[in-house]
């Protein structure tokens, strides 16, 4: 089932995707992200992964616009806190290299504490390292 988040103009900004097949969540973020944005859409496909008993996300960034640095602090140390508290074992993001987006990416998963998380920059690499954490956590 697919859920969509819109901004206040009406457009989607983020859609979240419970894989049962893969056991992950997939989110996909989308143009410039206001810090509403991000939090509504964190909480967001964090419930969902909880609601589905799941324990990765799959997030991918590549078409977001600019960076997201203006909610850095409250991913790092009010979200990601509590997403591991809800069952956040392993998080994969794909961003776009050299890019304002991969920037943040960068410095979230260097600060990051909470969780397994790595960088990719494209989706295979990304879902294959996910796939690993998947078989390891089921064993």
């Amino acid at each position: 089932m697919r859920q969509e988040l819109k901004n206040a103009f009406g457009r989607v900004f983020l859609t979240i995707d419970v894989d049962t097949k893969n056991e992950w969540v997939h989110v996909n973020w989308m143009g410039y992200l206001t810090a509403d944005n991000i939090k509504n859409g964190a909480e967001a496909y964090i419930n969902a992964m909880k609601d589905a008993g799941l324990n990765c996300v799959l997030n991918d960034t590549r078409l977001i616009l600019g960076n997201w640095d203006h909610s850095m602090d409250w991913v790092l140390y009010e979200w990601a806190p509590r997403a591991a508290m809800a069952g956040l074992k392993h998080f994969a993001m794909i961003t776009t290299p050299e890019s304002f987006g991969e920037a943040s990416a960068s410095k979230f998963h260097r600060e990051l504490k909470s969780f397994g998380a790595e960088v990719f920059d494209n989706r295979p690499q990304a879902e294959e390292w996910l796939k690993h954490r998947v078989l390891q956590t089921s064993k």
